[in-house]
């Protein structure tokens, strides 16, 4: 009996080590240039494969150049605008095509933590296009509601200045001035 119940002790120990580990990033890297200073993001392709690659297509067009973060709560997440939508600048064929594309929502076990990229989206859990958060603190509500799909490697210091920016509510969302959103740049 003792030899039995040492097994599976042994066997719960294990797979709560094992849902606890982060998942591999790969070594491809992207870096947002804002005017607050620079966050660079590593993906994980084995969690959201599917996001990833939309992801990276749409920096690799150049569809979040001239976009903003719309939406700082600090603590909570700073809000990258859809880039249809969010763009200064005017999309070409083939970024129109690809910011239209909704991705089926790849929820996984990873947990949201602070520096956790998550995708945006609508009440339909296949809605997501190329809106995407940065979490800013822990989010246990949102797990295995939104997909995450990469993190912040570095840049903390950027998301810390995004944090003090002044916003206003707009309903239940905290919202950057227009004229304080910091603009960006994505560079891969």
């Amino acid at each position: 009996m003792k030899i039995f119940c040492w097994v599976c002790l042994v066997f719960v120990i294990t797979n709560v080590v094992a849902l606890s580990e982060e998942p591999q990033l790969s070594s491809a890297r992207v870096v947002f240039q804002t005017n607050y200073g620079d966050i660079e993001f590593g993906f994980y392709p084995s969690v959201a494969p599917k996001t990833v690659d939309h992801i990276f297509k749409l920096v690799r067009l150049g569809c979040y150049n001239t976009n903003h973060f719309f939406r700082v709560d600090k603590g909570f997440v700073a809000q990258v605008a859809d880039v249809a939508g969010g763009r200064s600048a005017p999309m070409n064929e083939e970024q129109r095509r690809e910011a239209g594309k909704t991705i089926v929502g790849e929820f996984s076990h990873v947990k949201h933590v602070r520096g956790i990229l998550s995708m945006g989206r609508y009440s339909d859990p296949d809605s997501a296009q190329s809106s995407f958060s940065i979490l800013l603190g822990d989010a246990p509500h949102l797990d295995g509601q939104y997909a995450i799909f990469g993190k912040v490697t570095k840049g903390d210091e950027t998301l810390r200045k995004l944090e003090e920016l002044p916003t206003r509510r707009e309903g239940i969302f905290v919202m950057i001035p227009s004229w304080r959103a910091a603009k960006m740049r994505g560079v891969s």
